[in-house]
Parts: C-alpha cells; structure tokens; sequence
C-alpha cells in the first residue's frame, strides 16, 4: 500500500484547475437595433491555452463553449429588434505561459471581428487583433489577470462594433478566413498614384478615398496647415484623421501632422512615442486653429509645436520608427519595443 502511495504523489502534486471567462460586463448598444447575433468560431484549436499558478496548471475556458457564452452575452443586454444582423467572427483565442527561472509571463492573443451579413456578404464594422501580456511579478492570478482582459477586450470590440460605419465591399463567406486581404485589395488609396486633396474625416474615409466634399485647406504665413474650410465653415486640421495637400498625404496626430508613406505592405508613418502619445507635461502641443509652427519638418517631415528651443533640440535627435496605419480600423500597428524607447 506505501508503494502505492508513493506512485501517486507525482501527480498529486500537480493538479489542474480552470478559470472560467466571467462574461458578464455590460455591452448593451444605445443605439444598435440588431434582429440576431451570430457567432462564428473560425478558430484553429477551440481550447484557449494555461499558464502556471504555484504548482496548479490553470486553464482558462468558457462556461459552455464559445459561441453560446458570446451569444448568452449579447442577447442579456440587447434584445431582438432592428433589421441587422450582426456576426461575431473569432479568429483567434491563445494563452501562453512563458517561464522563467524565478517568474512567469502569460501572454494572450486575441483576433475577433465584426460584420453585418446581408444578400450580398458580410459586410465589415469593427476588428481587435491585439497581445496582452501579465508577469507573475506584478499578480500571482495570471489566468484570473488574463480572463479579465479577454472581457474587456471583447467589451470594446462590441461597444466599437455599434457605432462602425459598416464597408461598402461585401465578402463572401468563402471569402471571410481571409476577409482583410480581401478588403484590402479593394482599397483605392492603396494602389493609386494621384491622391485626392483635401481633408478626410475618419480612417474609413482616408482608406477609402473619399475627402469631405466641399473642404479646401488652408495655411499660415509659414506653409503649416491650419484649417479646413468649406465656405463660412472652418475646421481646425485637428479635427480630422488625415489630409492631402500638394499631392502629399499626411496624418493627423497629437502634436501635429506626419507625411504617410506607402510600401509593398501598405500605408505607415515615421513617429516617436512622444508625438503618438505625448504626456499631459510634454513641451509639445497643438494650439488654436491648428500647428503654430514647423521643428524638423525637413529632416522628419513633420509639423510640431514647441514652447521652448529645448523640445525642438531634443526631437531632433530622437530617431523616429515605422508604425503602419492599420487599414481595417485606422489604429497604430505598432513595432516590437516602441513604448519602451
């Protein structure tokens, strides 16, 4: 009988155990009427995936399985009503523990899109595609730490999902395990040579070649764009996700506006992490109507206020890194390390 007992104690001392996904946040649309939900589990391995909790293997599951959770979830805070209907398509769910000799880091990937489908396809709205990492330095909880996220994360997507404007292509649904390529194809700013001037209100916009009707741009004394006008109407240049002038397509960011380039794989800047993301502190900010002046534009090609000489000096010396302009959502594509410079 010792004998025995000995031959269990490997195992017993390692145990599994599950962290159920708590969908439970609200995620009721004011203004979304949809008729149905549907959600399409396109995913290549349905489990999610563990990571390590002190000796414990912790998985991390749905309560049922992934398209009765999602849609127990919609329909408790959006009853049936509307014409719409809107399609959850899951690409991808992975948990991942990486160990380390004192220290582990779980890492999950999420991929999920949304569509309306009508007779002619699924028509796109809204998609996150993102990694979220958690060291068991800052909580011992990385399934309870992860779960948590993966909520929110799907919480945005729907909440962003209700106010998309929905493409005009439609895909098929052959066509929907490569919808993004699809699309992109479609895109006439992607492959065009004469842009159009002009200023564009949203990503969709820009993506899609379509200025505001009306607009012309207008500059100060110093060649900066400063406005929009559309007869008595000005607009600071703030207010819009990109314009063209001259031929030259620039993006709208906090401190400015940057030229967009265009390669092989499509649409990018050249920016630091200061001007994506200044802090409330920052020496560089956007005044008035618009840019009130022009540091580094020669070398950068981009238009920033600065306070002092001290702030010119130092963005001048920083190197700027390539962050594309994700055609799907009009978000940053960030690369490897960029927040940490």
């Amino acid at each position: 009988m010792t004998k025995f007992i000995f031959l269990l104690l490997p195992f017993l001392a390692f145990s599994q155990k599950t962290e159920i996904i708590d969908l439970s946040k609200s995620i009721k649309g004011n203004k979304a009427n949809y008729k149905s939900f549907t959600v399409l589990d396109k995913r290549s391995n349905p489990e999610i995936g563990s990571v390590m909790y002190h000796k414990d293997q912790v998985y991390m599951v749905f309560e049922n399985n992934a398209e009765t959770d999602f849609k127990n979830w919609f329909y408790k805070y959006n009853p049936v009503r509307g014409n719409d209907e809107l399609v959850l398509l899951l690409e991808n769910i992975a948990l991942t523990d990486d160990r380390q000799e004192k220290f582990s880091i779980g890492k999950l990937e999420i991929r999920a899109s949304t569509f309306i489908r009508k007779e002619d396809g699924y028509h796109f709205l809204y998609r996150k595609d993102t990694v979220t990492t958690v060291s068991s330095r800052t909580t011992p909880y990385l399934a309870q730490s992860l779960s948590k996220k993966l909520t929110l994360t799907f919480t945005e997507l729907m909440k962003k999902s209700y106010e998309a404007k929905q493409w005009d292509f439609a895909v098929s649904e052959n066509e929907l395990p490569d919808y993004s390529t699809v699309l992109k194809n479609k895109l006439e700013i992607l492959k065009t040579d004469e842009l159009k001037e002009g200023v564009y209100k949203d990503y969709y916009s820009f993506f899609t070649h379509n200025p505001e009707p009306g607009f012309t741009i207008e500059t100060d004394k110093k060649g900066v764009v400063t406005k929009a006008v559309n007869g008595d109407k000005k607009e600071p240049i703030r207010n819009f996700y990109a314009f063209v002038h001259n031929g030259v397509p620039f993006k709208v960011i906090p401190v400015g506006y940057v030229e967009i380039f265009r390669d092989e794989q499509g649409l990018f800047i050249e920016a630091k992490k200061e001007e994506l993301y200044p802090e409330s502190s920052s020496p560089m900010i956007m005044l008035g109507g618009g840019v009130a002046g022009i540091i580094g534009s020669v070398v950068a090609n981009v238009a920033i206020t600065a306070i002092d000489a001290k702030a010119a000096k130092k963005r001048s010396a920083l190197a700027g890194s390539e962050v594309i302009l994700d055609p799907m959502t009009g978000n940053y594509i960030l690369p490897e390390g960029f927040m940490k410079k």
